[in-house]
C-alpha cells in the first residue's frame, strides 16, 4: 500500500513540483497550503509523514509541529528557508524528525522522505508492545494514541522524548546504554555524541519525575546507560 504524505507548502510552485516528483515515486500526497488547515488533518491516523514548511500563513510551521506533536508521533520532516543553526535547533526540539533546507535538491528530497518512513515502520516493529496502555507507576501511557499522563495531568511529550519512555517501559528492569538508545530511537549510527541522549533524558525526567535530580523512574547506572526498574 503507498505511503501517504501531508505536503504543508504555502508556495505554490514548490508545492506543485514536490507533489508532482514524490507522486511520480510512488506516493500518495494531500497538499494544504497554511497552518490551519494542517492541523485540520488527521495525522494521527491518515499519513505516514508530514513535510512542513515554516514560513507560511495563518500559523507558522513551528506552531503547527508543536500541536502536532500534541497528538501523533508521526514523521514530520521540516522543509524551510530559514537555516540557520537556531531554527534548525528549535525545530528539530519541538519533535521535527528531520531538517531540510531551501534550495533543496529532489533526490535529496526523496531519500530524506523514505529514509524518514523507513525508520518509523523498523522502530515501530522493533518496539512493538502487547498492551496499548502501559501502567508504570502513576504515569500512564497511551501507545497507540501517543500520549501520556501523569495522575490527571496530561503531559507534552516530544516524538523521540516519547519514544525514549515508551522503550524503558516495555522493557523494564532492561539496562540500556546510551549507544543502543540512540540506535533504537534516532535508528541510526552512535558516533558518541552523549549530549544528544543527556538533554533527552534531562527534559524527559523534568516532565514525568516529581524530583528530576532524584528520579524515580529512569535511573542512570553510572559508566554502563539508563534502566527502569519495574514497579
Amino acid at each position: 500500500m503507498p505511503k501517504h504524505i501531508l505536503l504543508v507548502e504555502d508556495d505554490e510552485s514548490i508545492c506543485e513540483m514536490v507533489e508532482k516528483y514524490l507522486r511520480s515515486e510512488g506516493f500518495l500526497i494531500t497538499t494544504v497550503n497554511n497552518g490551519e488547515a494542517a492541523i485540520q488533518q488527521n495525522v494521527v491516523s491518515a499519513y505516514d509523514l508530514v513535510i512542513l514548511d515554516i514560513m507560511m500563513p495563518k500559523l507558522d510551521g513551528l506552531e503547527v509541529l508543536r500541536i502536532i506533536r500534541e497528538k501523533s508521533a508521526v514523521p514530520i520532516l521540516i522543509m524551510s528557508a530559514k537555516d540557520s543553526d537556531v531554527d534548525k535547533a528549535l525545530g528539530l526540539g519541538l519533535g521535527a524528525d528531520d531538517y531540510l533546507a531551501k534550495p533543496f535538491s529532489l533526490l535529496e528530497l526523496s531519500a530524506r522522505v523514505k529514509a524518514a518512513i523507513r525508520r518509523a515502520t523498523k522502530y515501530s516493529k522493533e518496539l512493538n508492545v502487547s498492551e496499548d496502555v502501559l501502567i508504570i507507576g502513576d504515569l500512564k501511557i497511551d501507545v497507540k494514541n501517543f500520549t501520556v499522563t501523569k495522575g490527571n495531568e496530561n503531559l507534552k511529550l516530544t516524538a523521540k522524548e516519547f519514544a525514549i519512555l515508551k522503550l524503558f517501559a516495555a522493557n523494564q528492569n532492561r539496562v540500556f546504554t546510551k549507544q543502543q538508545i540512540y540506535q533504537l530511537v534516532w535508528n541510526d549510527e552512535y558516533y558518541g555524541d552523549e549530549n544528544i541522549i543527556n538533554v533527552h533524558m534531562r527534559r524527559l525526567r523534568e516532565k514525568i519525575e516529581v524530583e528530576p535530580s532524584n528520579p524515580r523512574y529512569i535511573k542512570t547506572l553510572w559508566g554502563i546507560g539508563y534502566k527502569l526498574e519495574g514497579f
